[in-house]
């Protein structure tokens, strides 16, 4: 298999997908005329389904649900922080009509949102809302951390009938990892990945925290240390079999996610794994999220604000005490 950097694969995506169903297109700020990265190639290839739009988020992210209800498939491009912009046709449309018109219609739609933090973007820039929107039935919601990860959900939620939320971390642009070529290559939703195995300590880690959490285990296994790093993948649907399952051999779970702590996705598993698998729990369950502020612009205030290794490795110690 070749060796790709996330944007490549998520360029892949897209192309495979425009080629295989011309209802597909994409939609988004400042797209056109790009040569690389995420849409470098779309234009010159498929023309008038690549689609610069004005500055107006409520405007084209309304105008894909009404695309996507009479049989077209969009992708649309954003920063997740410009969610807010289109809020009412985020959840009062494309997450309630399917529900509203008892089923008669479909809304296969996918939102792709940029995540920017770690790059003194300031609080306009740096949201992370994905747990807010998992608080909205009707919204499926992906957040791919590897190259193949990001190919395969892609694909899946293009292929999809209901709106997908697809969390981009733009940390991870320049990884690289092997993907398939194959053009039906897909990941379903709702199966976590085991990153690392281990017997000691769970941890789920999510978005680009999932690089920073498998650093941490290597160097913990130098101390006989075995740590077993879950990757969601998804949240909406939440593979709870997996975590739950690794909890039950290690006895220990840390959740890292690069989101605020109140009422995070780090939350939502900690409460589902203390109901659910509180007996196998041989300590108190760890979440190391970002803090509860806006992110600063001062490059010295912001590193201290999201997950790091340190905090990682504090909080698996934590659970090993």
């Amino acid at each position: 298999m070749p060796e790709i950097t996330y944007a490549d694969a998520l360029n892949a995506a897209i192309k495979e997908e425009m080629r295989r169903d011309e209802k597909v297109f994409i939609m988004g700020e400042s797209i056109r005329g790009g040569i690389y990265g995420v849409t470098g190639g779309l234009s010159q290839e498929f023309g008038d389904r690549v689609i610069d739009t004005p500055l107006s988020e409520n405007g084209f992210m309304g105008a894909a649900v009404g695309a996507a209800a009479v049989g077209m498939r969009p992708i649309v491009q954003s920063l997740a922080s410009f969610l807010w912009v289109a809020m009412d046709q985020l959840i009062s449309q494309a997450a309630k009509m399917r529900f509203m018109f008892g089923g008669q219609v479909s809304l296969p739609v996918v939102y792709r949102c940029g995540m920017i933090y770690g790059a003194n973007s300031a609080a306009h820039h740096t949201d992370r809302p994905y747990a807010m929107l998992m608080n909205m039935p009707g919204l499926k919601i992906a957040i791919p951390t590897t190259p193949a990860d990001a190919k395969g959900l892609l694909k899946t939620a293009i292929r999809d009938n209901d709106p997908v939320m697809f969390f981009e971390d733009n940390n991870l642009t320049g990884t690289r990892g092997e993907v398939e070529e194959d053009d039906d290559f897909t990941i379903p939703f709702g199966v976590a990945d085991v990153k690392n195995e281990g017997s000691d300590v769970t941890v789920v880690a999510m978005a680009g925290m999932l690089r920073r959490a498998m650093a941490v285990a290597e160097a913990l296994d130098a101390e006989n240390i075995s740590v077993e790093v879950i990757d969601p993948r998804t949240i909406v649907p939440l593979d709870t079999r997996t975590i739950l399952d690794s909890v039950e051999k290690t006895g220990r779970l840390v959740i890292v996610d690069p989101a605020h702590k109140s009422c995070s996705v780090a939350s939502e598993i900690s409460a589902m794994v203390a109901q659910d698998g509180f007996w196998s729990l041989q300590s108190p369950i760890q979440r190391v999220t970002s803090l509860d502020c806006h992110f600063p612009f001062s490059p010295a205030l912001e590193s201290e604000v999201f997950p790091n290794e340190e905090k990682i490795a504090d909080a698996i110690y934590a659970t090993l005490d």
